[in-house]
């Protein structure tokens, strides 16, 4: 038996089709269709769950941040999209064009087993949910969930502020990134809402992703192959990863904090997982070997991590989803070929079965997931990990192979992901 299926779920073995292997669940459609002189607008820059995956934003376009109720109305395995029920949902109008969305405070699933007292007793205030947008001026608005009051209006940035991202341990800690180069980390328990400034970074400022530990912040930057990594603890530079000259556009922690995921193109796309402690490229998927023969351009635009650390979905600009599981050697599900609407964002439900992703055309759509009971293996290697670091991992005097799956070594260095039209034709 291959190392790496040792940590692999039961995936379906019942692909059905050619052209698409993600059952479509439902949509929201934006109010404003597409301008036709082609202008800027109506994008869903963003979406995203809130952390218990009872709230659901859309950032719809014009200024308007949409929040839902979930589950939606008439969504299901086997339903549409229906109209929600309008008495729960809030409409934030933020006056500037929203790019970026985050729910907070949230709390890693496993630092909610921690034994850290300072964690436990943050977790055991009762804070109201927030949501924080990151808007086209520089400005950052938070909102109250519960009331749609905005609580603060955070200035400093002086371009697009492009991602936001709640520290993963029950704090109202922030941070930012912006076109203006720069992350910001903002407290907002503090009266005095100045932050934190990391510069380094020689443009707009793509995607920000902060460690379940809370001990890293991953950055990466506009035509730039470099990745960025920063310490949160003591606001410092730690190092640069950098594999190939693609331009990185995304990145997302691991649930248990031992990989790093990032997305870059440059004529074709690829995904990369990292050590975050080591620096080291670990393995990567890259684009359908005969598609990038035809395709010459074809940019991916966002990479996340599922809840249970199993699955990576990423959106590119030939397909609008495609999601893989660790170690197997074709997506799982991918959706069709659509030239039409290309997507721009993407998001698990935290408790899974549910992918939402946002368009250029202003639209939500809803994919189902299948849902997987992981290993007991990997959850004692996610629950191990989010403890320890690779260098811990290596001192234990444990065999070699145990090493290996426990720093996720277990793995072949490339997948080339064959696409469901020429996997099918083979």
């Amino acid at each position: 038996m291959d190392s790496h299926n040792i940590c692999s779920s039961n995936r379906p073995t019942d692909i059905q089709g050619a052209e698409e292997t993600a059952p479509l669940i439902g949509e929201l459609k934006p109010i404003h269709p597409p301008s036709v002189d082609g202008r800027a607008g109506c994008e869903t820059w963003s979406v995203e769950f809130s952390p218990d995956g009872s709230y659901f934003a859309w950032s719809k376009g014009y200024g308007i941040v949409q929040l839902l109720r979930w589950p939606l109305q008439g969504i299901g395995w086997h339903g549409t999209a229906q109209l929600p029920d309008r008495g729960k949902e809030k409409t934030l109008d933020c006056g500037q064009t929203v790019w970026g969305l985050a729910f907070g405070p949230r709390t890693s699933k496993f630092a909610r087993r921690t034994n850290d007292f300072k964690l436990r007793e943050l977790n055991e205030i009762a804070q109201p949910l927030l949501l924080a947008t990151g808007l086209s001026n520089g400005a950052i608005k938070v909102w109250e969930v519960e009331t749609g009051h905005l609580c603060f209006n955070l200035s400093g940035h002086q371009s697009v502020v492009r991602d936001l991202v709640f520290a993963p341990n029950g704090s109202l800690t922030l941070v930012s990134g912006s076109r203006d180069t720069t992350l910001r980390i903002w407290d907002l328990n503090k009266s005095d809402k100045t932050a934190q400034v990391l510069s380094g970074h020689t443009n707009w400022v793509y995607s920000v992703s902060v460690s379940p530990d809370c001990s890293m912040i991953a950055s990466v930057c506009r035509g730039n192959p470099k990745v960025f990594l920063w310490s949160l603890r003591s606001y410092t530079f730690i190092r640069n990863l950098k594999s190939s000259d693609t331009f990185q556009v995304s990145c997302d922690f691991s649930p248990d904090g031992a990989l790093l995921v990032t997305a870059a193109y440059f004529d074709n796309w690829e995904t990369s997982l990292w050590d975050p402690y080591t620096g080291e490229h670990l393995f990567k998927l890259q684009e359908c070997v005969q598609c990038n023969c035809t395709i010459m351009d074809n940019p991916i635009k966002a990479v996340r991590f599922s809840s249970e650390g199993l699955h990576l979905a990423f959106i590119t600009e030939d397909r609008e989803l495609r999601v893989w599981e660790l170690g197997e050697d074709e997506p799982l599900i991918e959706s069709k070929l659509r030239h039409f609407s290309c997507g721009l964002c993407c998001t698990f439900h935290p408790q899974g079965g549910v992918i939402a992703t946002g368009t250029r055309d202003g639209h939500v759509k809803f994919w189902s997931v299948p849902q997987v009971v992981p290993s007991l293996l990997h959850f004692c290697r996610m629950a191990l990990r989010f403890s320890i670091s690779t260098h811990q991992v290596m001192a234990l005097p444990i065999p070699t192979k145990i090493k290996d799956i426990l720093t996720y070594r277990n793995y072949q260095d490339s997948y080339d992901l064959l696409c469901s039209h020429h996997r099918w034709r083979q």
